[in-house]
């Protein structure tokens, strides 16, 4: 029997569900592999299973190092525009077994990740731009 590659896993997902383009499954793997690399510096280069609270701040920091200023504009032209996003895609691609889990991990570990404006474009505004945001982020935070 020959096993089913990638490629052809991630045709029959795209063909069910169509709520994320073909990149943001190509992405997640890539920033899978980049925070495996990053927490495995901390563990002296084992390679070990990565919590959804580790993987949102991998990703974060690859889509921040591959597209800079660009991030969120990449990321919702993919349909991603929440952390709840990138635990749909992980468990998308655990259910067809493109990636696996543990018994502790689950979707709501992505549930409350970070503000995808404030992580992805804050930190290219200028700096007078930068304090008026967060003046006007505390400012609805206490409103609610």
């Amino acid at each position: 029997m020959q096993a089913v590659s990638f490629e052809e896993v991630l045709e029959h997902i795209l063909k069910k569900d169509t709520r994320y383009h073909r990149d943001a499954y190509l992405f997640i793997r890539e920033a899978l592999g980049y925070t495996q690399k990053t927490v495995g510096k901390e563990t002296k280069g084992q390679i070990k299973h990565v919590s959804g609270q580790e993987l949102l701040a991998g990703v974060r920091d690859y889509a921040l190092e591959t597209y800079g200023p660009m991030a969120i504009t990449v990321l919702e032209e993919w349909g991603v525009r929440s952390c709840q996003d990138f635990g749909e895609i992980v468990f998308i691609m655990v259910e067809h077994s493109l990636l696996a889990k543990t018994d502790r991990d689950s979707r709501a570990d992505f549930e409350n990740g970070y503000n995808f404006q404030e992580e992805f474009r804050k930190p290219y505004l200028p700096k007078h731009k930068q304090a008026r945001y967060l003046l006007e982020a505390k400012t609805k935070t206490t409103r609610a």
